[in-house]
């Protein structure tokens, strides 16, 4: 009598299911650091664009006989030399640098991924020049270039998102034309080229969409390096003009009093710092969840 058929198989686990997107999502929300960069993001933001409406005194506002005073009860942070609340400066900061962080990667992005598809898609000579022209830029020092261009243009805020922007897009436009040149080879762009699709509809509707990941990763990681450059540049004193003022112009007033008057730099270089720890943890997060050549993706692969 033959024995009863016992499936002794060990179990294979199963693939994860869902969609790329999903599946990043859930391991981003396994990396805490990245949850903790993203959670104090959020609140940051929230803070400097919502709590402005609700404090009793402006960013501009003015009380010369009380002039700089500690923290106390009325005003949580002090008040720098003029009498101006730091608190409602320190949002009206964080409304600046943030918006010139994200702004200026906004430009970048666009410039460097344009850039880089065309370099990609034509790699012969015409990429080549393009990618020569890239080096010879890369060559001129940044920050030397972001001061002329806000002082042929001016130091309007505007003029500020345009001038970094347009310097920030090099190393973008390097990815996506290594990433272009890579794809344009799978067969999903020959079949393209074989059903008569034109390079323009190819790289907007296949290759775009395969390149978002890493777009994305490196608009992360470029904004706290924007924001780090327009601090810089309001250092000094050619960023934003008073009575507007961004975090960079707070730490170079407090840097100036920071022997009578410790809190006007502690205050901003402590809040700018922790914003750009949290930008870069979160820009980290977001490589591991996203690039599926990561450490952490290829250790759960494995498992």
């Amino acid at each position: 009598m033959k024995p009863s058929c016992v499936n002794d198989t060990p179990a294979v686990a199963t693939p994860c299911h869902g969609s790329p997107w999903r599946q990043a999502w859930r391991r981003l929300s396994q990396n805490r650091a990245a949850l903790a960069s993203l959670a104090f993001v959020a609140l940051v933001g929230v803070a400097c664009f919502v709590l402005p409406y609700f404090l009793p005194y402006g960013y501009v506002s003015q009380d010369r006989m009380l002039g700089p005073v500690p923290p106390c009860a009325q005003h949580w942070l002090g008040t720098d030399i003029l009498g101006r609340d730091l608190l409602a400066r320190l949002l009206q900061g964080g409304q600046v640098s943030l918006q010139v962080g994200l702004i200026a990667t906004l430009v970048s992005m666009c410039i460097g991924v344009a850039y880089g598809l065309v370099a990609g898609w034509y790699s012969g000579r015409a990429g080549a020049l393009m990618m020569h022209g890239v080096d010879v830029l890369y060559a001129l020092p940044f920050t030397l270039f972001v001061i002329l261009l806000t002082v042929v243009f001016g130091q309007e805020i505007g003029w500020i998102y345009v001038a970094i922007g347009a310097v920030s897009w090099l190393t973008m436009a390097r990815i996506v034309r290594n990433q272009v040149c890579v794809l344009k080879t799978q067969p999903f762009v020959e079949a393209s080229l074989c059903l008569g699709q034109t390079p323009l509809c190819i790289m907007t509707r296949h290759l775009l969409p395969n390149l978002a990941g890493t777009i994305i990763i490196y608009a992360t990681l470029t904004v706290p390096s924007v924001m780090l450059t327009e601090a810089f540049i309001s250092f000094l004193g050619l960023g934003v003009k008073a009575p507007m003022t961004s975090w960079g112009l707070l730490i170079k007033e407090g840097a100036d009093v920071m022997e009578e008057f410790p809190w006007l730099l502690f205050f901003p270089s402590c809040l700018f710092s922790a914003t750009l720890f949290a930008l870069n943890f979160l820009g980290d997060g977001l490589r591991d969840a996203l690039d599926p050549r990561s450490t952490s993706t290829q250790k759960e692969i494995k498992e």
